[in-house]
């Protein structure tokens, strides 16, 4: 017997042992299953969280927030844990300094857990200050994986930046898109790029402007060491001072986490969570109803104009605001409209639709609001409906607003508040007219000490539904900060799959 039939036999015992066990079961010969079986929602095994450093103020409080939320079918066992992250220098040549590189990852795998999370259904929290705080590298298994989430939500006394800012710890990707950044003189944004891999992260940052790309040689190839985080200043990739810009972050080779921090010298400031990926319709849920500015600011990376309808979804139906009925955003810039008190005081939401064909857009919103000389800024990113389930942690029993909208249909939600202190989960149902927003009245657990989670659930055959939570300072920093809530990812389609030896036959 040759090698070469040797290796045959070889092969095709493993691919028995792998495939015989996890083949999709064929249509038999009579046609009659010719349909393949839906794919199951199973919850996920692994979960990786970034979170960007939080502050460079001296004057800066930050609490973490860790929650799982409870999932049916999750495994037994598992861990969780957040740890620093390294601070490296990025290159722009897109070849990482290999230098000192065994050290770093031996730092950040060694590095002492700032918060150890609590086993599913029960919310922790963890604390520092200063503005030496790193980033964090975060990872999750087994049951502490599906839907896992954490907070970092930060208070800064004075100085630029001043108010509250929070943002959710996020899932690596290779694409960001970030409208509503700025190179104005009065403000000092930064875009976090963390990179929780073992090899080296290469990353291209693009600005666009009102009359298109602004020429950036400093913004390409920049490495992102292994479990290293860079905060990128954006005034550095560029002479131009622009108000409103949209920032573009494409990962050339691996995956890292992004968010960009945006701060007003006068305005406060807040991170500026990614947009949902470029679409033909948007929305922008939970606008404060005290808003006393809101500016839409939007981009298409096309090579078509999009004109697009603007509504508000209000808590009794859409309206058009007077004056701004139409935006028309032309390709490849970026567009700004001040939407003024658009809310009026009640609860809202932005729904962009396309007047004609769709063009593919991303949008996010500034949010100014506070009494003069205390203001604060947040952003509204466009985002995603909830499919499965959304969590939202870093909850307090007075300083919490949940925000739901249905702007297609009407839909109906299960709301359910974590265990607090020594009270149970608390749940409320709750059913969202077509075209409305409401700022529900969360259920709070009994007993509650400190902060709990929020998990909103869909009930099934409702229309989409989109959810955002707004945090207040309720302390001596006046300030707030906006989390719009996409899925939480905890659940995973897998196919459908059976034992058919059948397949090594042919």
């Amino acid at each position: 017997m040759n090698r070469t039939t040797l290796s045959l036999i070889a092969g095709t015992t493993a691919l028995a042992a792998v495939t015989g066990f996890a083949a999709l079961t064929a249509p038999d010969a009579s046609g009659t299953d010719t349909a393949g079986k839906a794919a199951a929602q199973l919850p996920v095994e692994r979960t990786s969280l970034l979170c960007p450093a939080p502050s460079t103020s001296d004057l800066a409080e930050t609490t973490y927030t860790s929650f799982t939320p409870v999932t049916k079918g999750a495994e037994s066992g598992g861990k969780a844990e957040l740890r620093p992250a390294v601070t490296g220098s990025s290159g722009a040549d897109g070849e990482g300094d290999g230098a000192g590189k065994d050290e770093d990852r031996s730092t950040a795998r060694s590095g002492k857990s700032v918060l150890k999370p609590a086993e599913p259904g029960k919310p922790v929290t963890g604390e520092t200050s200063g503005g030496e705080a790193p980033a964090l590298v975060g990872t999750a298994e087994g049951r502490y994986a599906p839907g896992w989430t954490v907070q970092e939500t930060t208070e800064v006394a004075a100085g630029t930046g001043r108010g509250l800012q929070g943002v959710n710890c996020t899932a690596p990707d290779t694409e960001f898109w970030f409208p509503g950044t700025s190179t104005a003189a009065d403000r000092t944004d930064y875009v976090h790029l963390t990179n929780p891999d073992d090899s080296a992260a290469v990353v291209d940052i693009e600005l666009y402007g009102k009359d298109g790309a602004l020429k950036s040689e400093v913004g390409e190839g920049i490495t992102v060491k292994p479990h290293a985080s860079e905060p990128i200043l954006l005034s550095t990739l560029t002479e131009a001072e622009q108000t409103n810009l949209t920032v573009h972050v494409s990962v050339r080779s691996g995956r890292v986490g992004a968010a960009v921090q945006a701060l007003d010298d006068k305005l406060g400031g807040d991170w500026l969570a990614a947009a949902t990926d470029p679409a033909g319709s948007l929305v922008l849920p939970g606008l404060p109803k005290d808003a006393k500015e809101v500016r839409l600011v939007l981009f298409t990376p096309g090579d078509a104009d999009a004109d697009l309808k603007v509504q508000l979804a209000s808590p009794s139906g859409l309206i058009t605001p007077a004056g701004h009925e139409t935006v028309h955003v032309k390709a490849g810039m970026t567009t700004a409209v001040d939407l003024g008190d658009v809310t009026r005081g009640e609860a809202g939401s932005l729904v962009l639709t396309p007047t004609d064909r769709a063009v593919p857009v991303v949008a996010a919103a500034r949010v100014v609001r506070g009494k003069s000389g205390e203001e604060d800024t947040a952003f509204v990113p466009a985002t995603s409906p909830v499919d499965t389930r959304v969590t939202s942690v870093g909850n307090s029993a007075k300083g919490t607003t949940l925000s739901l909208t249905a702007p297609g249909g009407t839909a109906k939600v299960k709301v359910t508040a974590s265990a607090g202190g020594e009270g149970g989960t608390t749940t409320r149902t709750f059913t969202i007219k077509a075209g409305t927003t409401q700022n529900v009245e969360a259920p709070v657990p009994s007993g509650a000490k400190g902060t709990y989670a929020l998990t909103v659930e869909p009930v099934p055959g409702g229309a989409a539904v989109y959810a955002a939570r707004t945090l207040t300072a309720t302390g001596d920093v006046p300030g707030f900060t906006v989390q719009t809530l996409p899925d939480d990812r905890g659940m995973v389609a897998v196919p459908d799959a059976d034992e058919d030896l059948a397949v090594l036959q042919r």
